[in-house]
């Protein structure tokens, strides 16, 4: 079974004239790190956040969310706060954001396990002091205030406070994104050590492809509410099949990379306002037909691969093109 399990889901707004989420299928097995990765707008927080429904005022949803069997989209609200505070976490992009910067960190780390029954007070704050072992903090911690910790120290409380419910499924929502190149490495060695050690799946969300291929086993590539291309981590980025995704690893900065202007993909993400007739890469993508404006494209398999899939009507033509980023 897998730990997390999203199937159909489609999710619409007030005052749009397509859907945020159209069509989105994608899993997360237990003890696996899935990346979702995309530009800003492309559907993938909301992707995330749907496992533990927090979803936009009014929107209707079709689909089904399911974590670890069970459809979060259809439980009852008990039922949602036990899975919230148990089954499913998830570590914000901003920590200080996530804190109250009046209250210990001791008390943040213990106080959703308690008020929810989950566990005492004696053993939420031995759990508390156990898990800020694991991401390499002493027990002092808990005595500090949030404002008397450094960013990075702080995304390592939250991530523990996490994991104070013992979660099936781990939800990280670019989460380091507010940090310096340094504490970034080290929180990501630390999401890859953390899911070793407990078992946990993880849904990394990122526009970050490198650090994407640093921590994932598989990787989903997002555009304008749709995947576009989904795959193990090492094979998609070595042999995209989508242009969208060659277009991102074309445009990533490297440092052994060519000197000069880098590359970008040119235009814009469809507007919500606007209806999308076929592929909504196809404004943007060199190697656009008429098919691709009159007929959304179905996933298809890359040759010998099963597991790599792109939504494209012309993935058999990227090698070679001059979108191809190898």
């Amino acid at each position: 079974m897998n730990t997390l399990d999203i199937q159909g889901l489609r999710i619409t707004l007030p005052g749009t004239a397509r859907p945020v989420l159209d069509g989105v299928d994608l899993t997360v097995a237990p003890g696996e790190t899935v990346a979702l990765v995309g530009e800003s707008g492309s559907g993938k927080s909301i992707t995330s956040r749907s496992a533990l429904r927090l979803l936009p005022p009014k929107a209707v949803v079709e689909g089904s969310v399911r974590v670890a069997g069970e459809d979060v989209l259809t439980m009852s609200a008990d039922r949602l706060r036990a899975v919230r505070a148990g089954a499913v976490a998830m570590v914000f992009q901003d920590p200080r954001a996530a804190v109250n910067p009046l209250r210990r960190i001791g008390d943040f780390l213990t106080e959703s396990v308690t008020l929810t029954g989950v566990m005492n007070r004696t053993d939420a704050a031995a759990r508390a002091v156990e898990l800020l072992g694991a991401v390499g903090l002493d027990a002092s911690v808990v005595d500090r205030y949030p404002g008397q910790v450094s960013g990075g120290m702080l995304q390592r409380v939250v991530i523990a406070a996490a994991l104070m419910g013992d979660p099936a499924l781990l939800l990280a929502d670019e989460p380091t994104t507010a940090l310096d190149v340094t504490s970034q490495a080290e929180v990501i060695a630390l999401l890859a050590g953390l899911r070793a050690r407990f078992g946990t799946g993880l849904l990394f969300v990122t526009h970050d492809l490198d650090l994407a291929a640093a921590i994932s086993d598989r990787v989903y590539v997002m555009y304008a509410g749709r995947i576009a291309e989904s795959g193990p981590a090492e094979r998609l980025f070595a042999r995209p099949r989508h242009p969208y995704t060659a277009a991102l690893l074309a445009s990533t900065p490297r440092m052994d990379g060519p000197r000069g202007r880098l590359t970008a993909i040119e235009g814009q993400p469809p507007d919500l306002r606007q209806e999308l007739h076929g592929c909504a890469f196809a404004a943007r993508c060199p190697l656009a037909t008429e098919v691709c404006d009159q007929r959304v494209p179905a996933p298809v398999a890359a040759p010998g691969a099963p597991g790599h899939v792109a939504a494209c009507h012309h993935g058999d033509r990227l090698e070679g093109s001059t979108v191809d980023a190898r």
